[in-house]
């Protein structure tokens, strides 16, 4: 993939998508030469789902990189980021987001965090059910974690051509949204100011899901070509 086709790549997205919808750069697999491409291009946000790779990735490409993490995250990893990282977008339990807290406050930070909801017809997807969110919700109510900002939810939809199944996917996980959003008085001791992102779609289905209310897409192989494996 030459820099001019990542060029082109973005260009054709960001005229795809509406100028509320923010466009993540997947990075994955990628190496450093071709995210440097897209930087050149002006794009800034990028995500990685190995800790390990963004690590050793951040420190070779600018420092104003927006950086996010959007694999399923093990706790005992959480302090390798926490110094830079700009977004976690897979939070799927509280003893991840108490972590997350912990070395966010050793590093005098407060992480964005987006949890993760499991809307997707696959037992190999992660994320919280419904019951489950709503119980972290009340939970992190009652225990709030000052250095943990929610500020929205991620889902993944179904590795699927059934198109609308991908849209009953989106639009279940948007009401959810919606519903947190219309009821923060429930949630009166947390802070709920930031709770505005939406987190849905990658290449295969990112128009579907800024049809679906989605104001974060996650988008790689549509702009750096096939994952290198």
């Amino acid at each position: 993939m030459s820099m001019n086709e990542i060029a082109a790549n973005i260009e054709k997205i960001t005229q795809q998508i509406p100028a509320q919808v923010k466009l993540v750069a997947v990075s994955k697999t990628k190496p450093v030469h071709l995210i440097e491409a897209a930087y050149l291009f002006g794009q800034r946000s990028f995500a990685e789902n190995k800790v390990q790779e963004m690590v050793l990735k951040q420190p070779q490409l600018p420092a104003d990189i927006d950086w996010h993490l959007i694999g399923h995250l093990q706790t005992n990893k959480v302090k390798y980021i926490a110094p830079f990282v700009g977004l976690i977008h897979a939070v799927d339990g509280i003893k991840l987001l108490e972590t997350i807290n912990k070395e966010a406050a050793k590093n005098n930070r407060v992480i964005h965090c987006l949890l993760q909801v499991f809307i997707a017809k696959e037992e190999t997807k992660f994320g919280l059910t419904h019951t489950e969110l709503m119980d972290l919700l009340a939970h992190i109510n009652l225990n709030p974690l000052p250095n943990a900002l929610l500020c929205g939810l991620m889902g993944m939809a179904s590795n699927t051509e059934n198109q609308e199944q991908i849209r009953e996917e989106f639009d279940g996980l948007n009401k959810i949204f919606n519903h947190i959003k219309n009821n923060k008085s429930q949630f009166n001791n947390l802070n709920l100011s930031n709770f505005n992102t939406l987190s849905m779609g990658m290449s295969s289905d990112y128009l579907i899901a800024i049809s679906c209310g989605s104001n974060l897409i996650r988008v790689g192989s549509a702009i750096f070509g096939s994952r290198i494996l």
